[in-house]
């Protein structure tokens, strides 16, 4: 049975190692968290993304450790990274998750025989070059390999996914990953294959493209509102057309959540580091703060100070127990904020987090379906 290793097994990198598992893989998952691992193993954890639950009672050929040493002792040469390269100030990556896992890598000398790295995470453009350039010395090679999911549906997106994108050192490597995503994928999907630097500009440029059709729509929305006019109608109108297209084209709060924000930050800050200004991103920002400014003045003009505003979710998608960089729960803030009543129905664990978070800012109603 062929084996792979997973580095990094959060809410991505399970989905990863538990949907290689299924497509017939050996997979080692790699974490830090012992109470975490014995979960896994003793499969008590449970999870809100669909279908980790079943993947997991099902799984006969997953194993959860912490020990690095397996991938020399089961000759584990296809090693996926699924680390979290958090924000800086600056608005670029942090990298140190990754540099932390191949310091250890690199402790256990040159290999013996030849290992892949396949980096998944997101990372700033020229990262990969460099990081392929430390690791050869030791036997190791270095294929990015991001992917393009949603939280909510991570198992499905990556079972059907539109592209595959793989940025690689040698055609080699770039064969060894495409193989895996044809045994994997459920469809037929293009395999995008370029240069290292190549697919991490691909990767953000993508997310930049969503955040401004997504701002585009919104800002055509307001100004529909502002001149009395029907913004649904308007926009179904526009992404009709076959150049444009209806996805993420309708209106509704900005965009947010652990992705679209921050690499839409991080690929301005790599253009302004090549001394070639990327307007786009930074209008893009801008016009989804000028988005939520509209939506605060539009629904106190809409509710009447003795009015209960009723928010059905406050999570950045309706389905997952994810706040970060919401749009919803920060219009929800400014409202509550003023002085309005705000209510919100959540299921018990975002219930929870915002309890702890805000207190007895809202009030709360239990999702019926939870």
């Amino acid at each position: 049975m062929d084996k792979i290793a997973v580095i990094g097994i959060g809410r991505l990198g399970l989905c990863l190692a538990l949907n290689l598992e299924k497509t017939g893989y050996q997979v080692w998952g790699i974490d830090r968290l012992p109470e975490y691992i014995h979960s896994l193993n003793s499969k008590t954890y449970t999870s809100v993304e669909p279908f980790v639950n079943e993947y997991l009672q099902t799984a006969e050929h997953f194993h959860a450790l912490s020990n690095l040493k397996v991938i020399a002792e089961q000759s584990i040469n296809l090693i996926f990274i699924v680390l979290p390269t958090p924000s800086l100030q600056d608005g670029s990556f942090d990298h140190s998750y990754i540099d932390g896992i191949v310091d250890e890598l690199l402790k256990f000398g040159v290999q013996s025989e030849a290992r892949h790295l396949i980096i998944n995470s997101t990372t700033m453009p020229g990262y990969c070059d460099a990081l392929n350039n430390r690791v050869s010395p030791y036997n190791y090679t270095v294929t990015y390999n991001p992917e393009f999911i949603a939280q909510g549906s991570i198992i499905i997106d990556q079972q059907v996914p539109d592209q595959v994108l793989i940025g690689e050192a040698n055609k080699t490597d770039g064969n060894e990953v495409e193989k895996v995503y044809q045994r994997l994928c459920k469809n037929k999907p293009l395999y995008c294959r370029m240069s290292l630097i190549s697919a991490e500009i691909t990767k953000l440029a993508t997310n930049c493209f969503l955040t401004t059709k997504i701002s585009f729509a919104n800002a055509i929305g307001d100004l529909a509102i502002q001149a009395g006019a029907e913004p649904d109608k308007i926009l179904e109108a526009i992404g009709s057309d076959s150049r444009i297209g209806n996805k993420f084209f309708k209106y509704g709060f900005g965009f947010g959540g652990p992705c679209f924000p921050r690499d839409n930050k991080a690929f301005s800050k790599f253009a302004l580091d090549q001394n070639q200004a990327l307007n786009i991103a930074e209008a893009t920002d801008k016009a989804n703060t000028l988005h939520h400014e509209f939506l605060i003045k539009d629904w106190l003009k809409k509710y009447s100070n003795t009015e209960t505003i009723l928010f059905d979710t406050v999570t950045y998608k309706k389905g997952t127990d994810i706040l970060e960089e919401s749009q919803q729960l920060k219009l929800a803030l400014a409202l509550a904020q003023v002085g309005r009543k705000v209510k919100i129905i959540e299921s018990r664990s975002v219930i929870d987090q915002l309890r702890e978070l805000y207190g007895d800012l809202f009030s709360y109603e239990l999702r019926h379906d939870d």
